[in-house]
């Protein structure tokens, strides 16, 4: 039997070592502005913009955001799930309507987006509603997923507790039993999508000395109008 590794003592009595002291983090952004001149029309555009440019520099999954939510009882939670779709309607990601998330926005749909693209000291943040997205749509995309994920939508009671590791791949391997791979996976009846529809977009982007540049489209509701918002 393997031992576990030992633990460090950490005594709140002494300092941190500064490479560990996250007051003393920091970094300069010297990167170029963000001018009302060099923004598109209309925020999905600018956000096409941008998401090109941090997949074309190599971040990692820029399709990763963290999506928050608040319940009836008013209190706040965040997560952190893939944009699969966006275009003019809006943003689009997938999940158990049953997963907090989803009981949270059945009781209210308003939510934000944070796109973190540290490495290129840019960020996209969203104020939207979220709606469900036709079944048709879930049904579409759910096909394109891998065999392995397809199982999974259905082995997951999202965010339910569950009483081991073994429950959940217990679930899988049974489930994979009855869908081999070839099979066709039919999409959870409570699984699906949910699209944002924007009301407020803003670009930020980094800048020296903690000057960034903050735009933020709010919508009319016959257009956009553009604001620019002290860093």
């Amino acid at each position: 039997m393997l031992q576990d590794e030992p633990v460090a003592h950490v005594d709140p009595e002494q300092p941190i070592p500064h490479e560990f002291d996250p007051a003393a983090m920091r970094g300069q952004y010297r990167t170029a502005g963000l001018s009302e001149e060099g923004l598109a029309p209309g925020p999905m555009e600018q956000f096409g913009r941008w998401f090109e440019q941090a997949a074309r520099a190599g971040l990692y999954e820029p399709n990763a955001m963290v999506v928050s939510t608040v319940g009836a009882a008013g209190r706040p939670s965040s997560r952190t799930v893939l944009l699969k779709q966006y275009d003019e309607r809006g943003f689009v990601f997938y999940t158990n309507y049953r997963s907090r998330k989803g009981r949270e926005i059945a009781e209210n749909p308003k939510v934000s987006l944070l796109f973190p693209w540290h490495p290129v000291a840019r960020q996209v943040l969203v104020d939207g509603e979220a709606r469900r997205v036709g079944r048709d749509e879930t049904v579409a995309y759910f096909r394109t997923r891998p065999h392995g994920s397809q199982l999974g939508a259905w082995a997951s009671e999202q965010s339910s507790p569950i009483a081991s590791r073994r429950e959940l791949d217990r679930a899988y391997e049974e489930l994979a039993v009855r869908y081999p791979p070839g099979e066709q996976v039919p999409a959870p009846p409570d699984w699906g999508g949910f699209r944002v529809v924007p009301e407020r977009v803003e670009f930020w982007q980094g800048r020296e000395n903690r000057l960034h540049d903050r735009l933020r489209y709010v919508s009319t509701g016959t257009g956009w109008r553009v604001e620019r918002l002290f860093p």
